[in-house]
């Protein structure tokens, strides 16, 4: 059944289309069937209060206050296991994210592509699934020897050797960095050194001190894998050297199946067979593999390593890979439906209003470090996570350092700190400081104002939001849910005294405010986020 939330209070509670779903299958009109299932409904002892219909089969559901109250309280009792579902029932998933090339900083992009991943990670960890996250490292062909290069021409210039700088080099100031720091270490040891000579020194030490910031700033961001997978390692023969790589292993595999053919000197794959719009080469006419032959590889383990499912969560510009990667399955005979990619579109960081350029080649973007600097790891997770994957995100630099309801992580956090403070001030009247614990007692039906039925039908809410970004790998709709929720609790405490002389009123509203503050820690640990009880 389809349940939705109603925009509007008049809507009821919950709704359903599925009367509008079985008009076909039945060859019935659609509100017939909806007044067939609420006549059936109403036999039966519900926890309805209401039941309309509404249009052309629409049927709106309103809750009784009693089962309202019930709700609570179990929220109440049950915590935060009552906010979540096992929908996972143990299968495994991998998620791989953000897989920057270790070729220069992560930017503000990467950044929105690790808020994300991480957060899936922890609602499908929730949701019961047990979940891998990995990194795939880029650390062989062409860019990680450019970034070598790069950084050997700066040691040598360092050095007074007037070199030309490669035209496609990399040329941001962390080129430098390391090249000074390779100088202290080996001062100068390989100047006048042809870059044939050294390359190997100066693309390990180049590549690995990168991908050592980037774990750095990721980790400094709250976000961690459980395995980096090394392409390079793809390209290893098996201990013993007695087996190719896993990457021949691969493509001698599609040859038996006569999907690897040579033409121009080049090896192709076949991949027009499975849908793809062109045939891939995978080896060229110089002997060197390209990306895809080890993309060919890398999918197809990670289906051998047993996951259910493998979820690659790539820039919007990747979105040509999808056709080639699911033909790859396809010659494989891998379940394809096992291959779920996620496109994370474009971040626009603004500041004063104008958009900030960014060029990776030039060194003149913005960094996540720089960024997260600025305005908290919690401030950037939560801003990336406000809009759905495939939307464009215009990321504001001087909104996300206001202290206002204009910064939305801002307004969800204070509506956490404010709920401790307010339990704070109960502590110091005694008998009232029962707010952070569950309370048998408490009679619920005092709640009588509509701002509290509100917040508890808002609070009972959650663990369909959180079914729902669990199903659809959607994380931005418990942002959504969070800001809804923090706006209505706001509302709530500017209109009506917690604290106040009336014993059993101050009890039923001390255990609301924790039901939100549950609530809330919940929403935000699913995000990454933290929940201050100070602010």
């Amino acid at each position: 059944m389809d349940i939705e939330i109603p925009k509007s209070e008049a809507h009821g509670d919950l709704a359903t289309t599925i009367a509008m779903n079985l008009a076909r299958p039945l060859k019935k009109p659609p509100r017939k069937i909806a007044e067939e299932l609420v006549s059936e409904i109403k036999k039966y002892e519900s926890p309805f209060e209401k039941i309309d219909i509404a249009g052309a089969g629409f049927i709106n559901f309103t809750f009784k206050k009693e089962y309202l109250y019930k709700g609570l309280n179990r929220l109440l009792k049950e915590g935060y296991e009552f906010l979540k579902q096992d929908i996972g029932k143990g299968r495994k998933i991998q998620i791989e994210f953000v897989s920057a090339n270790p070729t220069g900083p992560l930017h503000i992009g990467h950044g929105r592509g690790a808020a994300y991943g991480n957060a899936l990670s922890n609602i499908l960890k929730a949701a019961g699934y047990n979940v891998q996250k990995e990194y795939y490292i880029n650390d062989a062909g062409m860019q990680v020897r450019l970034l070598g290069q790069s950084v050997y021409v700066r040691y040598q210039q360092l050095l007074g050797n007037d070199i030309p700088f490669p035209e496609e080099g990399y040329k941001g100031s962390y080129i430098e960095n390391i090249s000074e720091e390779i100088i202290k270490e080996v001062s100068n040891k390989y100047l006048d050194v042809s870059f044939g000579e050294c390359s190997e020194f100066f693309t390990d030490y180049a590549y690995k001190r990168m991908l050592a910031d980037i774990s750095k700033d990721l980790q400094d961001f709250g976000v961690t894998f459980d395995r980096w997978q090394s392409e390079k390692e793809l390209y290893q023969k098996t201990e013993g050297g007695a087996e190719e790589s896993i990457v021949q292993d691969a493509i001698d595999e599609l040859r038996v199946m006569g999907y690897i053919y040579e033409k121009d000197g080049a090896i192709w794959f076949r991949s027009t067979d499975f849908g793809d719009d062109k045939d891939r080469v995978i080896v060229k006419k110089d002997g060197e593999y390209t990306y895809f032959a080890s993309d060919i590889a890398y999918h197809k383990d990670k289906l051998d390593r047993g996951f259910d499912a493998i979820v690659n969560i790539w820039g919007a510009d990747h979105h040509g890979y999808i056709p080639r990667i699911r033909a790859v399955l396809r010659a494989f005979s891998l379940p394809e439906e096992k291959f779920k990619v996620i496109l994370i579109q474009m971040v626009t960081l603004l500041r004063h209003g104008s958009p900030v350029s960014m060029s990776k080649r030039a060194g003149e973007f913005i960094t996540l470090r720089e960024v997260v600097d600025e305005v908290g790891a919690d401030t950037t997770k939560f801003i990336f996570l406000t809009r759905r994957s495939e939307a464009s995100l215009d990321f504001d630099i001087d909104i996300a350092k206001e202290q206002s309801s204009e910064n939305p992580v801002f307004y969800v956090q204070y509506a956490f700190a404010r709920i401790a403070s307010i339990f704070r001030q109960a502590e110091k009247t005694d008998h009232r400081a029962q707010g952070t614990e569950h309370r048998q007692d408490v009679e619920f039906s005092v709640l009588k104002e509509n701002e509290e039925t509100l917040l508890i039908k808002k609070l009972l809410q959650y663990p369909i939001i959180f079914e729902g970004a669990a199903y659809a790998f959607e994380p931005h709709r418990i942002t959504y849910y969070l800001q809804e929720l923090a706006k209505l609790f706001h509302s709530y405490y500017n209109k009506h005294r917690v604290i106040s002389d009336e014993e059993a009123l101050t009890n039923a509203r001390l255990q609301l405010c924790r039901a939100v503050q549950i609530v809330l820690q919940e929403g935000l640990h699913m995000l990454g986020v933290s929940a201050p009880e100070r602010m």
